[in-house]
């Protein structure tokens, strides 16, 4: 037996609930994973709040990222030994499908993710094919590990595969609080280019220039693209990294300069914004849209973490059997980088 959050429901935290169910049973070219951490993702509210839109179904393990420990495997297999840390690739693609067999995972036809179409990491135990699975950098503790699995990796798609960033660029990042947006900054200054950030919250613009960011701009006191273009010399920014939507598009294309490249993986505001066509033709920008990402964007990423010693930011740990009060700090937006779920209580590790 093992213990798990499971969704019941959709409409508030009543219908996730803590249960003791089955350890499950570890399936031919699986591996048996016992999870240490996994981290929060705004899916897990989705899914209590609404869930529309996801083929799933009830009660399901929620939990879309998450590290832990090889417990079984088969006995063919020798990439992994038991007890090796690991971190976890969250989608389950066809592997037959034109994209897959294109290898853009990320494209799949079928693609299936832990926590959304089938049972997720909020549990002690999970059983993933071995695909999914990947050596966990050795410096980073088993939160900092889950955080690469979602945040990390569609950060990395965004700036690397789509805005094809280049060390002596500029990049706006938007809303730096967030688990994206801090990941794209950490890793954009690893690659060597200029990070400016914005925020509505002084304290978090602080944090982010203590981390290496070259600018902050709080977005409620100025105006973002005339920051932006100061901060240039008038120029404007490379590229702008964005997952909030109508709310600031205007400003994330006036910040761009001539040729500049807008990368968007959200739309937390609204999902309709002014299209500004003009700007968009006569500047000859480029707007990309990305999720997620593929399994050699993952072993790319976790071989720069790896080699940068780059460390995701843990906003907060809690216990499994807090996941609600989890749940309502990720939902109040006070945090600043991931807030993570200790699976092994009787660890020290987060």
């Amino acid at each position: 037996m093992m213990k798990a959050a499971f969704i019941t429901g959709h409409g508030g935290n009543e219908v996730v609930e803590v249960r003791h169910c089955e350890k499950p049973q570890r399936q031919p070219d699986d591996i048996l994973i016992q999870i240490k951490a996994a981290t929060l993702n705004q899916v897990d509210l989705y899914m209590r709040n609404s869930g529309a839109g996801i083929t799933h179904q009830l009660p399901q393990i929620m939990g879309v990222d998450g590290a832990g420990v090889v417990a079984e495997t088969d006995e063919t297999c020798s990439y992994y030994a038991n007890g090796q840390s690991v971190v976890l690739f969250p989608a389950l693609s066809c592997g037959e499908c034109e994209f897959c067999q294109q290898g853009d995972q990320s494209l799949c036809r079928r693609i299936q993710f832990l926590g959304e179409q089938t049972d997720g990491t909020f549990a002690e135990w999970i059983s993933v094919p071995a695909a999914n699975v990947f050596p966990m950098p050795g410096h980073l503790t088993f939160a900092e590990g889950a955080a690469l699995g979602v945040n990390f990796l569609t950060a990395w798609r965004m700036l690397f595969t789509k805005a094809q960033l280049k060390p002596w660029e500029t990049v706006l990042v938007f809303g730096v609080g967030g688990g994206v947006s801090l990941a794209a900054m950490q890793l954009a200054k690893a690659a060597g280019a200029r990070v400016i950030v914005t925020s509505r919250d002084t304290d978090k613009l602080d944090r982010a220039l203590a981390m290496g960011a070259d600018a902050a701009i709080n977005s409620q006191q100025q105006d973002v693209a005339k920051a932006a273009l100061e901060y240039t010399n008038g120029r404007g920014v490379d590229v702008v990294i964005e997952n909030i939507g109508e709310a600031v598009w205007s400003q994330a294309m006036k910040s761009l300069v001539r040729g500049g490249r807008l990368v968007t993986c959200g739309a937390t505001s609204g999902a309709q914004p002014g299209a500004d066509l003009q700007r968009l033709f006569v500047r000859q920008l480029q707007i990309f849209g990305s999720t997620g990402g593929t399994l050699a964007e993952f072993r790319d990423l976790l071989s720069f973490v790896q080699h940068h010693r780059i460390q995701p930011v843990i906003d907060s740990v809690f216990s499994l059997k807090q996941i609600h009060n989890a749940l309502n700090h990720l939902e109040s937006g006070k945090k600043m980088g991931k807030v993570a779920l200790n699976l092994c209580e009787d660890s020290h590790d987060s």
